[in-house]
C-alpha cells in the first residue's frame, strides 16, 4: 500500500495548537470560515460540526489520504478535543477516504549501493499520537514525544515494551533532550514552556514562556555551559533556559517570519539553527542571544532540519527545493546536491554518523532514507516499509544505527546500519 505525505497538516496543527490553547478562537475559526461544500454521504454531518471547532473545512477537502492514514488523521484530532461521537468514528473515515483519496506524489527513486541496512518499526500505544521527535537515552532506551496524545513515550529496544508519560494538558510535546541526570527535556509546542520530566517519579517540571508571543518552543538542545537553549517557530524566537536558577530569555529573530526550526551545537557551544521561513542559517552568541544571519545562495531555499559533523560542517535538508545542502562555518564555503527524490521530495529529518549523512525524503511515495558520502558525493536510498508518513527528525546510535519517528503512521523504527562502524555521539 502507497502512503502519502502528511505535509498538509502542519497548517492544520497550527491551528489546533491555537484551539487547544484558546478554544473560544478556534470555535469563532470554524463559525467565521468560508462556506465549503461537502460531498454528500454517511458522515457529513459529523465533518461539518466536528472539524470546525479548530480549523477551515479546506484543510479537509486540500487533503488526501488512503483509509488507513485517515484513520491515523482522525485520532490524532479526537486526541485534542474534535467531538467526533465513537459509534461514527468509522463512519467518518470512510467518508474521508472515499470523497478524498490519497493524491499523487513523487515515487521514490531507490539507488543501489554497497551499504546494507535493515528497517524495523513499532506501532505506538495511543493511536494518533503522531511521533514527532525520537530520542536515544545514555541507557540505551528510545523515547518520543506523543505530540497528539500529549505524551512522552518511552521504549526498550530489548523488550519491545513501552510506557507512556501523561503531561500536562495541551502540552503538546515537540522536542526531546535528556540532561546529565537522567531527566528528559522537551518543548510544549502547544503549552508555551520548556518542561523537564523526571521518569523516575513522573513528576514535571515547568519552565513557562516569560512572552505570551513565546506561543511554540520548538527544538531543544543543551550546551557545554549547562544552559537549555530552544527554537520558537511560529512566535520568530529563541531562548534560553538555566536550569540552575530557572531564568528564561528569549530573543526575536532579525528577519520576520523567518520561523528557527532545527537547531546543532558547535564543537565550541556556539547553537546554530536554520530558519525555515527564510534562505538563512544562523547563529547564536550563547551568552547575549545576539542573533547572526548566513544568506544562503538561493531565494527559494527553506532549510527544515540540520545536523553538524565532528569538525563543525553543518548539513541541513533544504525543504522546499529538495537539496541537501552544506556550509562549511570555518571557510564560510556552502555546496548543495539535488536530493535523489527530485524537487518536490521535501528532505526533512536529518543526522550524521561517522561523517555519512542520513536523511529522509518526506514527500516521496514511500518515504525513504537517503544516505550521502560526502567523500564520494554518492546517495544510496531505501524505502520506509510502512510509508513513513513523514519523518520529522532523527537520531543516531554510539553504534551508529538510526532511529526515527514516521509521525503519520504512528511508528517509531530502527534503522540498523549492517556496515556501519562505532562513532561518537557528538557526530
Amino acid at each position: 500500500m502507497s502512503k502519502s505525505s502528511f505535509s498538509w497538516l502542519a497548517p492544520l496543527l497550527l491551528a489546533v495548537a491555537v484551539c487547544t490553547v484558546l478554544p473560544s478562537r478556534g470555535q469563532n475559526r470554524g463559525q467565521n470560515q468560508e462556506q465549503v461544500q461537502l460531498p454528500e454521504g454517511d458522515g457529513k454531518a459529523t465533518v461539518q460540526t466536528a472539524c470546525v471547532a479548530c480549523h477551515a473545512l479546506t484543510q479537509v477537502t486540500n487533503a488526501g489520504h488512503d483509509r488507513e492514514e485517515w484513520t491515523t488523521v482522525l485520532h490524532m484530532m479526537v486526541n485534542v478535543g474534535a467531538p467526533v461521537p465513537e459509534d461514527q468514528f468509522d463512519t467518518v473515515v470512510g467518508y474521508l477516504s472515499k470523497n478524498f483519496p490519497e493524491k499523487p506524489q513523487p515515487p521514490a527513486q531507490i539507488i543501489p549501493g554497497n551499504v546494507d541496512v535493515s528497517i524495523k518499526e513499532w506501532v505506538v500505544p495511543t493511536p494518533g499520537s503522531r511521533p514527532h521527535d525520537p530520542m536515544f537515552a545514555p541507557d540505551g532506551s528510545v523515547w518520543y514525544s506523543g505530540q497528539m496524545a500529549n505524551v512522552l513515550g518511552h521504549f526498550d529496544p530489548k523488550t519491545e515494551q513501552f510506557k507512556e508519560y501523561k503531561l500536562p494538558p495541551k502540552s503538546g510535546p515537540h522536542g526531546l533532550t535528556p540532561d546529565k541526570e537522567g531527566n528528559i527535556w522537551y518543548t510544549a509546542n502547544f503549552g508555551a514552556y520548556i518542561g523537564k520530566l523526571n521518569p523516575k517519579t513522573g513528576e514535571v517540571t515547568k519552565y513557562p514562556m516569560p512572552d505570551p508571543n513565546a506561543r511554540d518552543p520548538h527544538t531543544p538542545l543543551f550546551a557545554p555551559n549547562g544552559n537549555l537553549y530552544f527554537t520558537l517557530q511560529g512566535a520568530n524566537m529563541v531562548g534560553r533556559v538555566n536550569p540552575k536558577t530557572g531564568e528564561v530569555k528569549l530573543n526575536t529573530s532579525p528577519t520576520p517570519k523567518s520561523n528557527p526550526y532545527g537547531m546543532v551545537m558547535t564543537s565550541k557551544g556556539i547553537p546554530y539553527f536554520v530558519e525555515f521561513g527564510a534562505p538563512k542559517i544562523a547563529s547564536i552568541d550563547p551568552d547575549t542571544l545576539e542573533i547572526h544571519e548566513i544568506v544562503l545562495p538561493h531565494e527559494e531555499s527553506r532549510p527544515r532540519r540540520v545536523a553538524i559533523t565532528a569538525d563543525d560542517v553543518i548539513y541541513y535538508s533544504d525543504y522546499s527545493r529538495g537539496y541537501l545542502g552544506r556550509y562549511d562555518i570555518k571557510t564560510g564555503k556552502m555546496s548543495e546536491w539535488p536530493s535523489p527524490g527530485g524537487p518536490k521530495s521535501q528532505p526533512y529529518g536529518i543526522t550524521i554518523v561517522n561523517g555519512i549523512v542520513w536523511y529522509s525524503e518526506s514527500n516521496t511515495r514511500p518515504n525513504t532514507i537517503v544516505r550521502f558520502d560526502p567523500k564520494t558525493e554518492k546517495f544510496q536510498t531505501w524505502p520506509i516499509p510502512s510509508g513513513g508518513g513523514v519523518v520529522r527528525n532523527m537520531v543516531h546510535t554510539p553504534e551508529g544505527n538510526l532511529w526515527i519517528a514516521c509521525s503519520g503512521m504512528n511508528r517509531i523504527g530502527e534503522v540498523v546500519i549492517k556496515r556501519g562502524t562505532r562513532v561518537s555521539q557528538k557526530n
